[in-house]
Formats: structure tokens, sequence, C-alpha cells
């Protein structure tokens, strides 16, 4: 009985993401207002995320991401891929999550993407999983204070921000990114 549960959970989720996508798809100018605003926002707040840009080849901003779920869970955003300051694409965000997870929540990422093998994979790829591909660090506080221009090492760099609502738990997390056609 429990296994059917979970499954009916999962199905649900994976239901209402699909179904809520047109709902939340946003038109193109919207989002690359709300990813530029939200990397100026970013900057103010994390020193280090500046120190990034000036170094990143690209900049993948997502500034709002839905994300719900109870047992089974998911995620849904759409972002901008900045390169030279101008806008290169759009790409949706999605995640299927399952585990000990209760809530609903809001945040944004921005990922800087620091040599061309991670934009070639990003382009190349029908979709990029986080965990599969050019490596990715989540810089957090302790990370960011010391970071700089020349302990720049890895292929991409991850800044959560923007964080609203209240997600509890544990749980198993597979995210892909796709670009908007």
């Amino acid at each position: 009985m429990r296994a059917y549960m979970q499954i009916l959970i999962i199905g649900v989720a994976a239901l209402s993401l699909s179904a809520s996508r047109a709902a939340l798809a946003a038109d193109a100018a919207s989002i690359e207002k709300n990813a530029k605003a939200s990397l100026e926002k970013l900057y103010r707040s994390q020193p280090a995320a500046e120190t990034l840009s000036e170094k990143a080849n690209a900049i993948l901003v997502f500034p709002n991401v839905f994300k719900a779920g109870f047992l089974g869970g998911a995620h849904y955003g759409e972002g901008a891929l900045f390169q030279n300051g101008q806008v290169m694409g759009h790409y949706s965000s999605v995640a299927g999550s399952f585990g000990l997870q209760a809530g609903v929540q809001i945040f944004g990422y921005a990922m800087f993407l620091m040599t061309d093998k991670a934009i070639e994979y990003l382009n190349r790829s029908d979709g990029w999983e986080i965990g599969v591909g050019p490596s990715i660090v989540v810089v957090d506080t302790g990370i960011g204070k010391s970071l700089t221009t020349t302990t720049i090492k890895d292929d991409v760099y991850a800044f959560i921000f923007n964080q609203q609502g209240f997600m509890a738990g544990l749980g198993i997390q597979g995210s892909k990114i796709t670009k908007i056609k």
C-alpha cells in the first residue's frame, strides 16, 4: 500500500508540474528583465558573484524557481543565458525528487559558466542534467569569502538566492536544464 501511495504522489507531482508549465511560462522580455534584476541583486549581496562575473564566459540565471513537494516533489523555473552582457537564449530548469520532504518554496539560482567546455556542453546536450557533465561548485558563504580570480578552477559555480517559503527534508533530486526553443 505504501508503494502505491508513493507512486501516486510522484504521479500527481509530475502531472501538476506539466500542467502548470504553461501557466508558469513567462514571455521572453519578462524572463530577461527578472534575470538581470536578480543578477544585480546577487552582486550586491554576494561580492564573490561579481568577482566570478568578471571571469565567466557566460551566466545562466533562473530568477524564480517554484518548488513543492510532499514525499515526491518537483520544481520548475525559466531563465536566461547571458554572454558578454547579451541574452543568448532562454532555458528551463525542471527537477523531480523523492524522499522525506514537505513544503513549498520559491528561489533563484545563477550558474557562472567559467569554461568553453561548460558552454559547449550546455549547447550540445539535450538538456543538462545536474551531476552529469562539467563539475559544478555550489558557492556558500564560506567558499564565497575565499573565492578570488586566482582561486577559480572549476567549470561552473552556482549561487542560490532569494529563498522564500518553507521546504524541509531530505531527498534524492535530479535536475535538468533545457534550452527553450
